[in-house]
């Protein structure tokens, strides 16, 4: 998925974007909330991760302003007020969910996978095609029974033909959804994982290059 991240401790940012990127979302950061509604434009973020307290643009009314424009965009609002008049007034803003600090990663990651999924079509807990199995939760892919072991990159890449049950998926669909805003789109990347995939997953060959637009598994 496409994640966003809005926290103005870089630390504590820079924590929630490595556990996000560890499950193989691709994860943006940002600081404040004027650069957060300018990415929200421009980009289709899956999920948004938004505390609530950030300068700029508070994130009481980026959240106001996301919910107005229509956007699928799912937010998760991070806060330290603890109090329940706090997350009845959070979510009547029109976030999805709210999670007050400290909290576990875990927890957290947990959330914006389960939002993620309600942004989209509902997958199945194992997408399933062409003899191979993948399974989001538990981060494994299988090929015949045969277990696949793929860089986070590779995962992503994956998940995303399998979700699309044999359409094709363009190379910047994959950029959209696998990278973050800092990727090169003349780099290859995507060319590159998917030769690396396809090596991964063996003989006979099940990603099919669609010349002139993308990429599939029929």
């Amino acid at each position: 998925m496409r994640v966003l991240v809005v926290e103005d401790e870089p630390l504590l940012a820079a924590a929630i974007a490595e556990w996000l990127r560890d499950d193989s979302h691709a994860v943006d950061v940002t600081g404040d909330g004027g650069t957060a509604l300018e990415r929200l434009s421009v980009n289709a973020y899956d999920v948004l991760v938004l505390d609530r307290d950030i300068p700029v643009v508070h994130g009481d009314e980026v959240c106001r302003q996301l919910v107005a424009s229509g956007s699928a965009t799912r937010v998760l609002m991070l806060t330290a007020a603890a109090a329940i008049t706090d997350r009845v007034e959070g979510l009547g803003l029109g976030a999805d969910d709210y999670l007050t600090k400290p909290f576990a990663f875990a927890e957290l990651a947990a959330r914006v996978l389960a939002l993620g999924r309600r942004s989209r079509p509902a997958d199945p807990p194992v997408l399933r095609r062409a003899g191979l199995a993948l399974d989001p939760a538990r981060h494994e892919v299988f090929r015949d029974g045969r277990y696949v072991p793929l860089s986070k990159k590779e995962f992503a890449v994956l998940a995303e033909l399998l979700r699309a049950d044999g359409a094709t998926v363009s190379a910047e669909q994959l950029l959209e959804k696998a990278w973050d805003e800092h990727v090169d789109p003349f780099t290859g990347a995507v060319r590159l994982t998917i030769l690396k995939l396809r090596r991964k997953l063996g003989e006979p060959g099940l990603v099919e290059t669609v010349t002139g637009v993308g990429y599939r598994i029929p």
